[in-house]
């Protein structure tokens, strides 16, 4: 976030750069720089004439480069954007020759998602050299909740644990995703606002009660009878709580408990730092840890891999609510 805000308070004071080629896994922050770029470089009256669109699918570098080579119309500069840039990665070393030498009276943004340059490319470094490249790594789940946090302090609002928890659970890593929700919560709820589940149940339509967060911290503490509501629910609600995901967030716990018990410091902190949690949970690892000896963990690992294997329709044929269930039982006895 630091490199977001330095690009957006150099563009503040005036020190522009030719080319900006934001690449990467994360279309967020692409989109970020590249929205601010679009509205606040040139005034309303300048736009008309100077700042131009295009998709990636619908152009050639060279359709880019030309445009990029035109001086811009009563204005001391143009704006030109490129969505979906990604489109051209074939051809895109093409636009060398223009990187090496670009029009100074020029705003070039190439928006490049889910792809990156080579960085021993003549490219990457003519670029890197005349102007300016981003790239958006993606965030790791355990990374996200922080995220949330921050973005949230920054509007005067803060969030309860679990109740970021549950939208990384609902939502993944997809930061635009989140951000969505998160704005309509803020729209919702007055500032100093502390987020917790039940703002998250009430506006947003995951339930508290009923998600995955919920049946990991059952099936941590042997709860039999919780984990059976909890799947019961899910078999009923298919759309909003996939197989694919349960077993995949299941998998990530066993996994995590596994590093927990070959951790030799077993102190608050160095746990949550070792095994990528925040300290709030903590407590369920050391619970889930008397529960489930290394062993134990560790066959349970294959049977969520076998689980996976029967969701996706190998080696059986079997509805969401039955794997669900015999999964449970084998990890449960």
């Amino acid at each position: 976030m630091n490199e977001i805000r330095n690009v957006v308070s150099e563009i503040k004071k005036g020190n522009i750069k030719p080319i900006y080629f934001l690449m990467g896994e994360e279309p967020y922050y692409i989109d970020k720089i590249s929205d601010f770029i679009e509205e606040n470089v040139l005034d309303e009256a300048e736009k008309g004439f100077n700042q131009q669109v295009m998709y990636g699918r619908d152009v050639s570098v060279e359709d880019i480069v030309s445009s990029a080579k035109r001086y811009p119309m009563m204005a001391e500069r143009q704006v030109i954007i490129v969505k979906e840039a990604q489109d051209l990665s074939r051809n895109i070393e093409k636009l060398l020759s223009y990187a090496e030498n670009p029009q100074s009276t020029t705003i070039l943004v190439l928006n490049y998602k889910y792809k990156k340059l080579d960085k021993r490319k003549k490219l990457h470094k003519a670029i890197a050299k005349t102007g300016f490249i981003y790239e958006s790594k993606k965030m790791y789940e355990n990374q996200v909740s922080d995220w949330i946090r921050r973005v949230l302090s920054g509007k005067k609002y803060q969030i309860e644990p679990k109740a970021s928890q549950m939208l990384v659970e609902f939502l993944g890593t997809d930061l635009s995703k989140i951000s969505n929700e998160l704005d309509k919560l803020m729209l919702i709820l007055p500032k100093e606002t502390i987020i917790d589940d039940t703002h998250i149940e009430d506006n947003i339509g995951i339930s508290k009660d009923f998600n995955n967060f919920e049946l990991r911290k059952a099936v941590g503490e042997k709860d039999v009878l919780k984990a059976n509501r909890i799947i019961n629910y899910f078999a009923e609600n298919p759309k909003n709580n996939p197989l694919v995901m349960t077993i995949s967030l299941l998998n990530s716990f066993f996994t995590q408990l596994l590093s927990f018990h070959g951790l030799k410091d077993k102190s608050k902190n160095s746990v949550a730092k070792s095994i990528g949690v925040n300290p709030y949970f903590v407590d369920e690892y050391f619970l889930a840890g008397r529960n489930y000896p290394m062993r134990k963990v560790a066959q349970i690992i294959t049977i969520l891999r076998d689980a996976d294997l029967k969701s996706k329709g190998v080696g059986a044929s079997q509805s969401q609510k039955d794997i669900l269930k015999e999964l449970l039982f084998r990890v449960l006895h």
